[in-house]
């Protein structure tokens, strides 16, 4: 068991963005609003020690951010909302912090360049 240099933040979808999903093309109405806040994206953050770095951290990398998020469910960026700004990035995802991650796996972690879920 090892503590690794990492904190972690889980981006939970909100009503808004499942209002969003649910209202595309093609999107299966048997998504729920607690099953997408159940399957949070997690991301690894620097080690949070300070609340006001992370909001700082999460606040520069929202476009980044959102744009994973929606990318996940529907690769036509007409179909995104706009604008995108942090009060809409706010309203559609709740931000969990969770500030020690402990690995429990023997295999070294492994990166890989982010790709957005292709349905």
């Amino acid at each position: 068991m090892y503590e690794v240099n990492r904190s972690l933040v889980l981006l939970k979808p909100r009503q808004p963005f499942a209002d969003w999903l649910l209202a595309l093309p093609g999107q299966q109405a048997d998504v729920t609003l607690d099953a997408l806040r159940d399957s949070a994206n997690a991301l690894l953050i620097p080690v949070a020690e300070d609340l006001d770095e992370i909001a700082a951290l999460l606040a520069e990398r929202m476009d980044d951010l959102f744009e994973a998020e929606l990318a996940d469910w529907c690769d036509d960026q007409t179909l995104w909302p706009t604008p995108r700004t942090l009060d809409v990035f706010r309203a559609w995802f709740d931000v969990e912090i969770h500030p020690v991650v402990t690995d429990l796996a023997d295999a070294p972690l492994a990166r890989e360049a982010f790709r957005p879920f292709e349905s």
